[in-house]
Formats: structure tokens, C-alpha cells, sequence
């Protein structure tokens, strides 16, 4: 495993996700157990943390999760990956998406993250 915090850079505990997306912290933990986002405890409480790349502006400019991202969550899930095995795949470069598959989503390349992550089944 590599160092996720490398990886990431930006965390966010799951009030200040909330606050993010302007939602009550209920409403977040249900985007947590749906696998809209995942994350892990880290840090010196050992708090439940998610990426704050996961939050992006939609179409009319507010803050909402990446679209694409559940998805993506649930074919690495398939392919039996932890929480923090999905985080790392995201947010490490891949050589077939010259990027982090994370990048590619937000820059809206759901097939080509989709067919890399399905060899992985």
C-alpha cells in the first residue's frame, strides 16, 4: 500500500463534506454507505475522511459529487478492492489513461476508467 496521503493531498471529514455540498452530515453518511464516495479513518483521530477532489461545481455551479464516481466504486468493489485499495487505484497514474483515473473522471472519461478498471475483474 502506498502512502494514501500522498496520493490524495485534500481530505475532508464527512461535516465538512456536508457543509461542502451544503447537506446535513445524515444525508453525507448515506452517500457513504450507497458508495457514492469512499474514504477511510486517518489522521490523528483516526476520523472517517474522503477525498475533497470528489467535490465539483455541476452544471449550474453548485458542489456535488463527481457523477461518474459511484459507478466506478462499485466495479472495483466487484473486483473484491478495500476502501483504501479503490482509493489508491483513483488517485495513482495509470499508464493506459496517461492520468489518475480520478482525473479522468472529473475530466469525463467514464468509459475509458470503466474499461481499465474492468481488467481488474
Amino acid at each position: 500500500m502506498t502512502d494514501l496521503d500522498a496520493l490524495v493531498g485534500e481530505w475532508q471529514t464527512l461535516p465538512d463534506l456536508a457543509e461542502s455540498l451544503d447537506i446535513e452530515v445524515g444525508k453525507v453518511r448515506g452517500l457513504v454507505s450507497d458508495r457514492y464516495v469512499v474514504g477511510i479513518k486517518r489522521g490523528e483521530r483516526t476520523t472517517f475522511q474522503v477525498p475533497a477532489v470528489f467535490v465539483l461545481p455541476d452544471v449550474e455551479g453548485r458542489p456535488g459529487i463527481i457523477p461518474t464516481l459511484r459507478g466506478t466504486i462499485m466495479v472495483l468493489s466487484d473486483a473484491q478492492f478495500t476502501d483504501a485499495e479503490i482509493l489508491e487505484w483513483l488517485f495513482t497514474p495509470n499508464d493506459e489513461l496517461g492520468e489518475r483515473p480520478v482525473d479522468s473522471l472529473i475530466g469525463g472519461k467514464r468509459a475509458a476508467v470503466r474499461r481499465v478498471a474492468q481488467t481488474l475483474l
